[in-house]
């Protein structure tokens, strides 16, 4: 079982992020602890089994005060078991990172910390909202081991409006200067409602070429191995033995319980002869019915959706084809009682002729030109 908590406190929103985030005082701070240990009481009972990952997400968790940090953790290892707690990861921004919160992650157990780099280049990082530095990572990064906390992934962003292929080359060379144990290299999607979507609409900002963006990765994809990294999944890359345990738990349909505000959970709820069925559950993404589901226990309040088994069985195919292990087609068998080629074969077989898909070792997973176009193939297998 894995635990996600969302923090959504940040000192500015940046202008690609569409998640839940918002500037604070520490005294709402306060009060969201305060609130995330009472949801957490009152769904103790959804994972009664032992956590093997925790997450600490936001937003910017590195703004909490030290004291509510420790308060939260503390509180959570009250309600839940954490004996078998395999990985701790908590997300930091470059410049928001304090020796007295550094203090609180290695008196809670933290074994990972998740820095948000995006960008070497200073003026792509204003264009994006960013708060800090390149510098400011050099700092962070020299601050976390300065505390002995050497497992660091850094956040990679390509495809930004006016970002050249050397400035991703310098983006990566920095980051790899920094000895990180795993780098996480995302392509920007622009979402509907945030400020780089408004500034793309009006066409005051172009996003590069998709041939340009396809270089970008390929690049990616032979200086990160060319440095020991090994690509597990589309976007993330790790030293051997730095995988993230808490990511391939989502991309392997291990039931999760999310806390705090727009945090989701799933959970099966029945095997049966038709296969397995899954609830997932959305927290409110707005303060004030957030706290009102906490404190009524009124779980109305949060969006539950039945996930049936012919969408968990799609669901399987579609996660697991993110990662560059694919599809097992024995594991396929033992979570929903059918086997895979009975449900996909004609058209997997049919991608594979197109050598979209490869298939070898019981498992189907993405060539590499299909790597390139998994939305079409996914769209093509539902």
């Amino acid at each position: 079982m894995e635990i996600y908590v969302h923090i959504p406190f940040c000192v500015r929103k940046c202008a690609y992020c569409s998640f839940v985030s918002f500037p604070s005082s520490r005294r709402t701070m306060e009060a969201y602890v305060a609130a995330l240990l009472k949801e957490a009481k009152g769904r103790a009972c959804e994972i009664p089994e032992p956590v093997e990952t925790l997450f600490i997400g936001g937003g910017t968790p590195s703004l909490l005060p030290s004291e509510s940090f420790c308060a939260l953790i503390a509180g959570l290892k009250e309600i839940f078991h954490f004996e078998k707690l395999r990985e701790f990861t908590v997300e930091a921004n470059p410049g928001t990172l304090t020796e007295p919160f550094l203090e609180a992650l290695c008196a809670s157990g933290v074994t990972r910390v998740s820095l948000g780099m995006q960008s070497a280049q200073e003026d792509l990082l204003r264009r994006l909202g960013r708060i800090h530095t390149f510098a400011e990572v050099q700092a962070s990064v020299s601050l976390l081991r300065s505390f002995g906390i050497t497992n660091c992934n850094l956040d990679l962003m390509f495809g930004i409006p006016f970002q050249t292929l050397p400035d991703w080359q310098d983006t990566l060379s920095a980051a790899l200067s920094l000895s990180p144990k795993h780098i996480s290299a995302y392509g920007l999607i622009p979402e509907e409602g945030t400020p780089l979507f408004a500034y793309l609409s009006s066409g005051e900002w172009q996003l590069p070429p998709p041939e340009k963006e396809r270089e970008m990765y390929d690049l990616a994809l032979e200086t990160l191995s060319a440095h020991g990294f090994e690509q597990y999944e589309i976007s993330n890359f790790a030293l051997p033995g730095f995988a993230c345990l808490h990511n391939i738990g989502y991309w392997d349909q291990i039931p999760y319980l999310g806390l705090g505000l727009s945090a989701a959970s799933m959970r099966i709820i029945k095997h049966s002869a038709e296969g397995m069925e899954c609830l997932r559950r959305t927290n409110p993404s707005n303060m004030k019915d957030y706290l009102e589901m906490v404190n009524t226990g009124d779980l109305s309040r949060a969006e539950l959706e039945t996930v049936s088994p012919a969408e968990a069985r799609f669901e399987t195919l579609m996660l697991a084809l993110r990662m560059t292990r694919g599809v097992s087609e024995e594991r396929f068998l033992v979570l929903h009682g059918v086997s895979l080629d009975a449900c996909f074969g004609e058209k997997l077989r049919s991608l594979e002729s197109r050598g979209l898909l490869i298939h070898e070792k019981g498992a189907w997973r993405l060539s590499r030109r299909g790597m390139d176009i998994q939305n079409s193939i996914l769209v093509e297998l539902m």
